[in-house]
This record gives C-alpha cells, structure tokens and sequence, in this order.
C-alpha cells in the first residue's frame, strides 16, 4: 500500500506571510513538500486589452479556474505529475508556458481563497489560516507589487481599496472559520511554525 498524500492548505490575506510560512517549511524538508499556488490558476484573459485586464477583480473567486487546480489535486495524490499553468502579473494574463509539478508526500496549496470553495476546502487534511493585521500586509503587498511585479504605488493602491479590501472582508475573513490552526504573522511565528514543522515530520514518519 503506497504512503498516503497529505493535503494541506495554506489560506489568508493578501500580504499575510502565507508563502513565507510554506518557503519555511520548504526549506525543512526539500523535495519531501510539493507547493501549488493557487494564483496560477488565475483564468486567462482571452481578447481583453491590458487596460481591460488591470481592471478585473482578481480577489473574487470567480476569476479562478478553480476546477482545474481540484482536477491537478486529485492527480498529483494519485501519483501523478501535473502541467500547471504559469501567471504573469506583469501583463495581468496567464502565460503560455506550463510547468510540471511532481507528487511528493506533502501537498501544501498557497492561497488567499482556497477555503471558500467547499470542494477543495474539503481536500485538505489540515487546513492553516495566517492571520495578519490590516496595516501590516498592505505595506508588505505594496513592497511586493512595485518591487516584483512592476506595478505603481497608484495602482496597488487603488486595486487594494477598490477590490482587495472589500474581498477580504466578503470571502477571505469569513473562511478564517474554517481552519483547524490560525497562525498570527505567518512564518514570522516562529513557535507556531516550529509546531507545523513537528506536525508535518510526524506525518511524513508515519
């Protein structure tokens, strides 16, 4: 019987330390963890110009092939490689290419809604929420934009008050419910992350 695939979702607000949290826990256990983001699955933009895709809300869960990412899920707890999809933010598209992922042991799935959806919130054996103030990730995700993904200090602004915010408040806050751990400041914590770290090696001895 071969070892069973743990599937541990990794949720919270934009610019909580979610990817910090699992780089950490990467980093433990090498090529043991497999790490899919959610934000890959970001639906292409077919036909629309780049003015046009700046605008589109992509906190809302709509603008996820979510169905794709579950499909990749179940694959990879099966043994299987996937080819998931590679996001560009700088043109606010999908890209062309694909990249293969590997099955590992661990699945941890990074992303800001991944609790909202009730299919894929139910995949996941453990599911962590990283709690994080308000103040806090919006300077960490206007660092993250102007610096990584080519955005102005205007326009991370206006995305944030006019869809990041109020998504957070509809969808991302309210999933917070749903976790069996909440983890303040992400993998800055470090004894919460300590602990995970203990969990995860318990499973992966099992």
């Amino acid at each position: 019987m071969k070892d069973k695939v743990i599937l541990i979702g990794v949720a919270g607000g934009s610019g909580s330390g979610k990817s910090t949290l699992i780089e950490r826990i990467k980093q433990e256990f090498k090529d043991q963890i497999t790490v899919i983001c959610h934000d890959s699955y970001y639906n292409r933009q077919v036909g629309r110009t780049y003015d046009e895709r700046a605008k589109v809300n992509y906190d809302h869960p709509d603008a996820f092939e979510t169905e794709l990412m579950i499909e990749h899920l179940k694959l990879l707890k099966e043994g299987h490689e996937i080819e998931q999809p590679v996001y560009d933010y700088t043109i606010h598209n999908r890209s062309d290419e694909t990249v293969i992922v590997n099955p590992a042991r661990v699945i941890m799935v990074d992303g800001i809604l991944i609790f909202e959806n009730k299919e894929l919130r139910d995949m996941f054996d453990i599911k962590v929420f990283v709690d994080t103030d308000a103040d806090v990730r919006i300077v960490r995700r206007i660092l993250r934009d102007v610096q990584e993904r080519a955005r102005s200090l205007e326009s991370v602004i206006t995305q944030y008050l006019t869809t990041v915010k109020p998504m957070h408040e509809q969808f991302v806050e309210p999933s917070k419910k749903y976790a069996d751990i909440i983890i303040p400041e992400g993998g800055y914590n470090l004894v919460a992350l300590g602990m995970l770290i203990h969990r995860i090696e318990g499973i992966i001895n099992e």
